[in-house]
């Protein structure tokens, strides 16, 4: 019988269980908040995004999630820099050309601030003259930080990225820097 578990994954942690790097100061890894043996994370989710992480010990799973060509889709909550109107949101859903060429069509709409956002640390650098808002966006593709760069194409930094669902596995219940079972 195989595992599956759902982590929602802090800012800062790298999403595997050992950090490779030769930096002075180690990164946080999976390690310190899941000790199962075998399992490891289906895709990546970068260092500096949070949210959902699915790790499984089935590498029919792992693969069914992270590669494209069976187009898992995966939702975002992206706090960005400034207020994007109808045009950069048209832009976000028709697709964006990226350097590695255009992303496919993606399900983006405006939204509030999340009821249930906890808060990140450290937390987002905050500027009085410079507004930010919140958009959700759903992609089928798992480009690397391809979120970040489609935001940035369309004038609009990404200033916090949560991942809240993979397929049909949220994050819901379910408390930053912990796990449960599946």
């Amino acid at each position: 019988m195989s595992r599956t578990i759902l982590f929602n994954k802090p800012f800062g942690v790298l999403s595997q269980f050992t950090d490779a790097s030769t930096a002075a100061t180690p990164s946080k890894t999976l390690s310190g908040y899941i000790d199962v043996p075998g399992v490891y994370a289906a895709g990546r989710l970068d260092k500096d995004s949070e949210g959902l992480l699915v790790l499984t010990d089935n590498g029919q799973l792992q693969n069914k999630i992270s590669s494209p060509k069976h187009k898992m889709s995966k939702c975002y909550w992206v706090q960005v820099e400034g207020v994007p109107g109808g045009d950069e949101i048209a832009r976000l859903r028709r697709g964006v050309q990226l350097k590695d060429g255009m992303t496919a069509a993606a399900k983006v709409r405006a939204v509030g601030e999340p009821a249930w956002l906890w808060p990140r640390d450290p937390a987002v650098r905050y500027r009085k003259s410079v507004p930010d808002s919140w958009l959700e966006i759903v992609i089928s593709e798992g480009r690397n930080r391809q979120v970040r760069r489609m935001t940035a194409a369309v004038g609009h930094p990404t200033l916090r990225l949560i991942r809240y669902r993979v397929g049909s596995w949220t994050i819901d219940g379910l408390a930053n820097g912990d796990w449960r079972d599946d």
